[in-house]
């Protein structure tokens, strides 16, 4: 089934009222809210697929201290330290030989610098809109309260 595509439309920041300016202003500086933490995350992200790069190439250790639960943990020992098990996402694990695993890293963490660089231009393009909205906020307080000066100076005899 087709979807019939509506092209977008922009409004001219110009012709908005005070309020409707205040409330696109608003919704502006949520959406940038939820992009900086959205970045945030993906930061710590790859920073945590950095650390295991580091940990996998410093070298297995056959002493591990295997999770039974999110708390609790078991000392044991690995038998096989050729290869490791790796979190693929969404609770799968896949056992990897030590050179397939940095691989892997090395990918996630070259797909997330993509991310945060196309993350960062919308960030840059939402602040970029702020400002317009802002300084047409500006404009049209300072232009209200010179007319609404302007009138009071007309009325006085």
């Amino acid at each position: 089934m087709a979807v019939a595509q509506i092209p977008e439309r922009g409004v001219e920041i110009q012709n908005l009222s005070l309020p409707q300016l205040g409330s696109v202003k608003k919704q502006l500086d949520d959406e940038l809210e939820h992009l900086t933490i959205s970045f945030s995350k993906l930061r710590t992200a790859q920073n945590k697929f950095r650390d295991c790069i580091k940990s996998i190439q410093s070298g297995v250790r056959p002493e591990i201290a295997v999770p039974l639960t999110t708390s609790l943990y078991v000392p044991g020992t690995l038998t096989n330290q050729d290869k490791v098990i790796v979190d693929v996402g969404t609770g799968f694990f896949v056992e990897k030989s030590i050179k397939d695993a940095a691989s892997f890293y090395r990918t996630k963490i070259e797909e997330l610098t993509n991310n945060l660089k196309d993350l960062e231009q919308v960030l840059q393009g939402k602040s970029a809109n702020i400002r317009a909205v802002e300084d047409v906020l500006r404009q049209k307080v300072v232009h209200n309260s010179s007319v609404s000066g302007q009138s009071r100076q007309l009325e006085e005899p």
